[in-house]
């Protein structure tokens, strides 16, 4: 592999350990793009003569770039192994290649290596997620890596590997997975712009890592060092800073442990004091699950037929990911005395998704509003003289009373709505408690949820039968102002899905949770 020559011009600094080193038996590596070897406390990394259609290497000016570009991109997380990059010279001391000189680091050490001895990686897990934190921090950006994190952006580099296993769909995998995830992928972009806008204004769409895996994070004693960015393509290696971290969160979810996925994004999050909604994360990694996909199918191609499994595994796990971080807007209804609120907070509460409330609202829009807003009527009939202009009267206090009732629901209606339409925009599932008794109000509801490309889920709470598990301190409604809830009725409503209460408090709510899945 071009290693039989008469020389190698060493980078300064990085001649010791060419000969062997007791205990570090020498070795040979195979990635996709390099071959790697290993010999005493150095490693030798020469980039492949290979055009894999997402990289090209075929020439040797191409892969001098390349070894250039991996040592100055890597010192940023790891400037004391990447060493510099070494001419491969000919009898005649021509350069015939060029690799990447690195210091050899204890494999054991290897995050995946302490996952698969089930170590405890907590602790390791934190300090990368405080290193990436401040790495993302001080990373470059500039107006043309912000516009990495665009929707149009984004769509392009779901298209990109979608076209890409095109060839394998069939033999490696499967169609409707497939269709799924380009649905799901282009809902999501579709209906959260402003999510997106608001990454690139608050700066975060940097120039990270791009290939983050537990195999090349080295958990040390003075902390960890983060090897093998993606120095090949800046454009698969820029974006949102969320995608970046995404990928070590999926690649611990791919060696089987969802739990240290989420502690290392809460560890992000915690580190970073940023706030982003959940289904981002998910969008994110499904991304980076399927851009693993595509390698596996390339390693297919290129005759590793256990690849297949993989890249379905890996398809799998991308489809999961998006079905998690859907967008929904799902409506709590029914009279007060079903304990709608109950259901509803406790689903969001479960999910951890934003809930809003229409008595909350309605009190909020009574305090806001001007003179004149209230429910009880304002002429008197004791001010009349006689029994016949008292029952005139009333009869007027009664329509006024009806006409401000209806204004009032509808100004709630509007406003519920419009707090609903903010969140989902920005990607985070909408749980709405309200009686929902008018077809008009749900129609609203339902073109909202079609404008922003969102789920709509439409539950109607049953009251409680004889015997039915309320529970002690289950919260019921009382009839509002707006609302004499004791009179509920309401349109025909086949749309939802009825939620009946059982022996125990808790099953109402376990089917609440079930239905919004």
């Amino acid at each position: 592999m071009g290693m039989a020559t008469t020389g190698i011009a060493v980078p300064e600094g990085a001649g010791h350990g060419l000969g062997a080193v007791p205990g570090l038996p020498a070795a040979l590596s195979e990635t996709l793009t390099s071959v790697l070897v290993f010999l005493g406390d150095r490693v030798y990394k020469i980039k492949k003569t290979a055009d894999l259609g997402f990289l090209d290497f075929r020439t040797r000016e191409a892969r001098l770039a390349a070894c250039q570009a991996e040592v100055n991109l890597n010192r940023r997380l790891a400037p004391d192994v990447y060493l510099g990059v070494a001419d491969i010279l000919g009898p005649d001391g021509t350069a015939l290649d060029h690799m990447v000189v690195m210091r050899r680091l204890p494999a054991e050490r290897r995050l995946s290596a302490l996952l698969a001895a089930g170590s405890d990686v907590t602790g390791p897990l934190r300090a990368v997620a405080r290193l990436l934190a401040d790495f993302h921090a001080r990373a470059a950006t500039s107006p043309e890596i912000t516009e990495a994190g665009s929707t149009a952006n984004l769509r392009w580099l779901w298209d990109e590997v979608l076209e890409s296993i095109e060839p394998f769909l069939g033999p490696v995998l499967d169609t409707t997975t497939i269709d799924a995830i380009r649905h799901l992928a282009n809902r999501y972009l579709d209906g959260r712009a402003p999510l997106l806008r608001e990454r690139q204004r608050d700066g975060r769409i940097r120039d990270g890592h791009g290939d983050l895996l537990a195999d090349d994070i080295y958990c040390l004693d003075d902390g960890p060092r983060i090897l093998d960015c993606l120095e090949f393509d800046r454009r698969l290696r820029v974006g949102d800073v969320l995608s970046d971290i995404a990928f070590l969160a999926m690649d611990l979810e791919r060696l089987g442990r969802p739990d240290l996925s989420r502690f290392l994004l809460d560890q992000y999050r915690a580190y970073t004091a940023v706030t982003h909604p959940l289904s981002l994360e998910s969008l994110y990694i499904a991304y980076r699950a399927f851009t693993m996909c595509r390698i596996a199918c390339t390693q297919y191609a290129q005759g590793a037929t256990a690849a297949a499994a993989e890249a379905r595994a890996l398809a799998s796990l991308a489809l999961a990911s998006l079905r998690r971080g859907r967008i929904r807007l799902i409506l709590v209804g029914g009279a007060a005395d079903t304990g709608r609120s109950a259901v509803a907070a406790g689903l969001a509460e479960s999910e951890g998704w934003t809930l809003l409330r229409a008595a909350s609202v309605e009190r909020e829009l009574a305090h806001l509003a001007p003179a004149g807003w209230t429910d009880t009527p304002t002429t008197a009939a004791t001010t009349t003289a006689t029994t016949t202009t008292a029952t005139a009267t009333a009869g007027t206090a009664t329509a006024t009373t009806t006409a401000r009732t209806a204004a009032t629901a509808t100004a709630v209606r509007d406003e519920l709505l419009r707090r609903a339409r903010t969140a989902v925009e920005r990607g985070e599932t909408v749980v709405i408690d309200a009686p929902w008794a008018r077809r008009h109000d749900r129609e609203q509801a339902a073109a909202l949820a079609r404008a922003t490309f969102t789920d709509l889920i439409q539950l109607r709470c049953a009251p409680p039968g004889p015997g039915a598990g309320i529970g002690a301190g289950t919260h019921l409604d009382r009839p509002t102002s707006a609302g004499p809830e004791h009179t509920f009725h309401t349109d025909p409503w086949p749309e939802a899905k009825t939620l009946e209460h059982g022996p125990t408090p808790s099953d109402i709510h376990r089917a609440a949770r079930r239905a919004a899945r």
